[in-house]
């Protein structure tokens, strides 16, 4: 068992700040993450052989993430493992939970057991997609955006050529001025939100913003504007992708102008051709480490944390989008409250506070409005890992005359495949119609990670005497 002062589990931005925030107040680090490389989803790194113009071109706050990594690298207190998979979390009264990971490629065949005993976890996990189900959303060629964006930065590829993207939120952006990058022909942008939610979300009390991240996130918009005014690209608000068609794969989607519920609006139907499209409707928390760690989730689903990001458990803090989908300059800030906390150290909450009011502009924005579930007919599927469609979950739900989480699970089956509710819970959720189920119950699922006996058998690494 290795003993640490702070275990931080996730080296996406939150976490690498974090980290960097407990060395500077002299805590010896371990820093996990699942990928071979550190940087996350958002600093996912570009394709061999790129030019550096490519990863400037593709990338934000480079410069910050090669300081960060610098300077952790180089720090002989600070222990940085890539390729671990955590599989279990063992839960303490008064303390941190024990971290159990396996270390070495996942699908590999000589994977090393880790076991860590920290004073303080910090969790910096992340998000993954949400994308909101229509007809033709599970054909090949329907991608979410993070996964046309993981390819371009990642591969130096396009996920088409003919690309509509498409769904709601400032990220859509980003991921078509990247796509041109890489060569495809981007047919438009869909916004589902109109303009009128846009500007009441984003334009009342300017003056509560700073003039410096007023410039800066100007500076980064009129840059992706100038991306898709190049190649004249349409960009459409109040209106969304209602059906995707094809045989084999995708060939054509069907887009809509829709209300400011999100109720689509008959007669405005309009056939776009295309071979790919990337639909997604922001970010979901992913909570499973948190969530077997004991850690109380918001209503949103959401870590709680307080003002210096510790969590309900004692010891545990969490930062970055499993407290709330905020984007990276508030993962940056989280991370590097919950570090100082986490060592120890008592510091200014103002920059968490001032990321999260942006963070909240970007909600009332960009939300997701109810109206959506009007698109959904009883064929669509719903969970696609089972196969299950929006009417066999409502029939379902008549047939056992509950509302329980557990028996619904069972006899629809949604959400018990190989994602176990990743991709359609907080959907399946939003669909049942007068349940009292907490958002985000789906969330409560397990740390699934294939494990060999074999693997659990041999003694771990770095084992030190414990006190």
């Amino acid at each position: 068992m290795t003993s640490v002062d702070v275990l931080v589990i996730g080296a996406g931005p939150a976490g690498l700040a974090a980290a960097r925030a407990a060395r500077r107040a002299d805590a010896r680090v371990v820093l996990l993450d699942a990928s071979a490389v550190v940087g996350g989803q958002f600093w996912r790194h570009p394709a061999a052989g790129s030019s550096d113009a490519d990863s400037r071109a593709l990338q934000h706050k480079w410069a910050r993430f090669t300081a960060l990594r610098v300077a952790l690298t180089q720090d002989p207190d600070c222990e940085i493992i890539t390729g671990a998979q955590v599989w279990a979390v063992d839960r303490r009264d008064t303390m941190p939970p024990v971290v159990h990971a396996l270390i070495g490629p996942a699908d590999g065949a000589d994977r090393r057991r880790r076991v860590f005993e920290p004073r303080a976890l910090v969790l910096a996990t992340g998000a993954h997609e949400r994308t909101l189900p229509f007809p033709g959303w599970d054909l090949p060629g329907v991608y979410t955006p993070g996964a046309a964006q993981a390819m371009a930065k990642g591969e130096g590829v396009a996920v088409g050529k003919r690309v509509l993207v498409a769904g709601t939120g400032p990220f859509l952006l980003p991921v078509a001025a990247g796509l041109i990058h890489v060569g495809a022909i981007v047919v438009g942008v869909v916004e589902a939100s109109n303009w009128r939610r846009i500007a009441r979300g984003w334009l009342p009390r300017p003056h509560e913003m700073r003039p410096t991240d007023l410039m800066s996130k100007s500076a980064e918009l009129g840059g992706y504007v100038r991306a898709l005014a190049a190649r004249r690209v349409p960009y459409r608000t109040g209106a969304a992708v209602l059906a995707a068609h094809g045989d084999n794969r995708v060939t054509a989607v069907t887009v809509a102008r829709i209300a400011d519920d999100w109720t689509p609006r008959q007669g405005t139907e309009q056939r776009v051709e295309v071979d790919a499209v990337c639909v997604g409707h922001g970010f979901v928390p992913r909570t499973e480490i948190a969530i077997s760690a004991g850690c109380a989730l918001a209503v949103d689903g959401s870590v709680r944390v307080d003002d210096e990001q510790r969590t309900s458990v004692p010891g545990v803090y969490a930062a970055g989008e499993i407290t709330g989908i905020g984007g990276a300059d508030l993962a940056l800030a989280e991370g590097e409250a919950a570090g100082r906390a986490a060592a120890g150290r008592a510091g200014d909450t103002a920059e968490v506070t001032r990321h999260r009011a942006f963070a909240d502009r970007m909600h009332r924005a960009h939300g997701i409005r109810p109206g959506w579930k009007s698109w959904v007919g009883d064929s669509t599927t719903v969970c696609r890992c089972e196969e299950t469609t929006a009417g066999q979950l409502r029939a379902a739900l008549t047939a056992t005359e509950t509302c329980g989480l557990r028996s619904l699970k069972l006899s629809s089956r949604a959400g018990l495949g190989m994602c176990q509710g990743r991709i359609c819970g907080r959907n399946v959720e939003d669909l049942l119609p007068n349940t009292p189920l907490d958002p985000g119950r789906m969330a409560n699922r397990p740390i699934v990670v294939p494990v060999r006996l074999g693997e659990i058998a041999t003694p771990p690494l770095n084992t030190t005497p414990t006190e």
